[in-house]
């Protein structure tokens, strides 16, 4: 039995040894989450620039046209 045993020095160490690893892990885990978030926000920005871009490119044809339209009628009613 007394083979067996583990001294308390020994016991300490394993524990600081479980300690150190289960630290390892949890910060893996937390720079894996934090790049996912990153990546998650540079994805929906590129969407939202996107879809600003189309939209500002919609309102600047629209006001285009409505300026073709209005320019008209004022030379018809000039002539």
């Amino acid at each position: 039995m007394g083979s067996f045993a583990q001294s308390a020095t020994q016991d300490m160490k394993n524990a600081g040894d479980a300690t150190k690893d289960a630290a390892k892990d949890a910060g893996k885990g937390v720079a894996k989450g934090t790049k996912k978030g990153a990546k998650a926000v540079e994805d929906g920005s590129k969407k939202t620039g996107n879809a600003v871009v189309n939209g500002t490119k919609k309102g600047a044809h629209k006001v285009a046209e409505g300026t073709e339209k209005g320019a008209e009628k004022v030379k018809d009613k000039t002539q």
